[in-house]
């Protein structure tokens, strides 16, 4: 998980440029690959990025998903996490839940014309070398701001014994077997119909105390310092009962805990059941137990609000990477980013891959907003960690809108190049075969033609110009690449070309092409 030092802090630098000395006796051979998850979430609840409103023709909601994948792949983005169930629902064809209503605002009514998003963003990310992470809700049945009703076949209607309503929610109850057989069902239909590369659920196992539901997660802000007192109590009666009539011998909060916890084991095994590439990522709330809290950090406890128990699914090791969300400014009192990263850090014994959640969209904010220098340092002080390799940020439309610049700064500094997302060695460790790379020299270039075996992700390539080795990367999809002369340094005098597989294994290096001597 380690990563190369080109990313030890966000330092302007020429785009492209990745070492001035190679892997070998005098930069005879390229240096490793640049090695680091970047992704941001694209929410589809209440529309908050895509699509940009409900009932969008197909076609608009095409070209607005292909602006998000063209601008991650500007920005050298290697992954977006795709909200695919924002609430017992569905942006993709299902049998199991209805179309959501934020595609076509009626829950059940499908996209006009008739379309499969999912399927066109797992399409349209791939070509653009970008992976794609379906993010489910686990639990949420309703939102609050739900404008349309429930479909026949929501399971609002089709089981409403499994669904409690808490507030202005409605929720699946974790502790009716049913409810978790559906969320199950319901990620192992994705798992096996579509070509996703990762799956991913946010911190809504039970819901947040009434007074604060909603104001956190993955779509809205963080709390900060709220004690829960006085929330009111989660109505889980008929399943506490039936638990305890059955000789249950746990506490309430314990057995709590234990529901979410055999969710969270049965998905890792299934997942990888079904796929053994298919990266399992969970992204909680990021402040942990309170009785292993680092001195000074303070505030929600999901331990005991959500019955979330983060720090033993990290010591199992039954997530592939642990994206906890860090909402909080480097400097802020109680919750300091840096003291939070070395916190999970400390728990991550089983080495999974710790990409923490940033809060880019505070970025212009009306109240506690950041400046883009926030963002950027929290990156640098991630770098500055071997065993933090990478990072998310929320969500892509501070990145769309380029807030106060942010999509420059993070370009022409931390993104400068791009980087291959980190391998996952104990889902597989196996160097796929080495490309079939055929090079001409042809006007101002020198044109590659490609070829590798179907199990690839990716080509790295690396062209050295003088003394300066520069990495770019290619969908295994491309036959035909470009590598270009420089105006500074002129034409290339070594290229390399190697292909990296869909658990980021990397295979041997081809020389693709070497400049006669003069």
């Amino acid at each position: 998980m380690a990563m190369s030092g080109l990313f030890s802090a966000c330092t302007t630098t020429q785009p492209g440029v990745v070492a001035t000395t190679g892997g070998g006796k005098g930069g005879d051979l390229p240096p490793p690959a640049p090695r680091e998850f970047r992704a941001a979430w694209v929410s589809t609840v209440a529309n908050i990025d895509w699509p940009s409103k409900p009932n969008l023709s197909a076609d608009k909601q095409q070209a607005e998903a292909i602006a998000i994948l063209d601008r991650a792949r500007a920005l050298n983005l290697n992954a977006i996490v795709l909200q695919v169930r924002p609430s017992a629902d569905a942006i993709y064809a299902s049998k199991i839940e209805p179309w959501s209503e934020y595609l076509t605002g009626l829950q059940g009514q499908a996209p006009q014309p008739w379309y499969d998003p999912l399927k066109f963003w797992i399409t349209q990310a791939h070509a653009r070398g970008l992976e794609l992470h379906a993010w489910f809700n686990p639990y949420r049945a309703r939102n609050a701001g739900a404008r349309s009703p429930a479909a026949p076949n929501h399971i609002t209607r089709t089981n409403p014994a499994a669904v409690k309503t808490y507030g202005k929610y409605q929720w699946m109850d974790p502790g009716e077997e049913s409810a978790v057989k559906q969320t199950l069902d319901v990620v192992l239909d994705v798992v096996r119909r579509y070509d996703i590369d990762g799956v991913h659920i946010d911190d809504y196992f039970y819901p947040y105390p009434i007074e604060a539901a909603g104001a956190t997660g993955a779509e809205g802000a963080a709390l900060e310092g709220k004690t829960g007192k006085g929330e009111l109590e989660f109505p889980d009666d008929p399943s506490w009962q039936r638990y305890l009539a059955g000789g249950g011998k746990l506490d309430r909060a314990g057995w709590r805990r234990q529901n979410v916890n055999r969710l969270i084991e049965a998905l890792y095994e299934e997942i990888h059941r079904e796929k053994s590439w298919v990266r399992f990522g969970i992204s909680p709330f990021g402040l942990g137990r309170p009785d292993r809290r680092p001195r000074g950090i303070n505030g929600f406890s999901q331990y005991d609000k959500l019955y979330a128990d983060a720090e033993t699914w990290l010591q199992n090791g039954w997530l592939d990477y642990f994206t906890p969300q860090l909402y909080w400014s480097i400097r802020q009192p109680g919750q300091a980013y840096d003291v939070l990263l070395d916190y999970w850090i400390a728990q991550n014994s089983r080495g999974r891959h710790l990409w923490p959640g940033l809060y880019t969209s505070r970025i212009g904010a009306p109240v506690k907003d950041y400046q883009p220098q926030e963002i950027i340092e929290q990156i640098g002080v991630t770098r500055s960690r071997p065993n933090a390799g990478g990072h998310v940020h929320f969500s892509m439309a501070a990145l769309m809108q380029n807030r106060k610049g942010i999509f420059d700064q993070l370009r022409s500094s931390c993104y400068s190049s791009p980087a291959l997302v980190p391998a996952t060695p104990w889902l597989g460790n196996t160097a796929p075969g080495a490309p079939s790379v055929a090079a001409t020299r042809k006007g101002n270039a020198v044109l590659l033609k490609l070829a590798a075996g179907k199990a690839n992700a990716t080509y790295a390539i690396w062209s050295r110009y003088g003394g300066e080795w520069r990495f770019a990367t290619a969908p295994a999809s491309r036959v035909d690449w470009a590598v270009t002369d420089d105006a500074r340094l002129g034409s290339p005098d070594a290229v390399f070309v190697s292909a990296v597989d869909r658990l980021g294994n990397e295979s041997a290096r081809v020389q693709a092409w070497r400049k006669a001597a003069a």
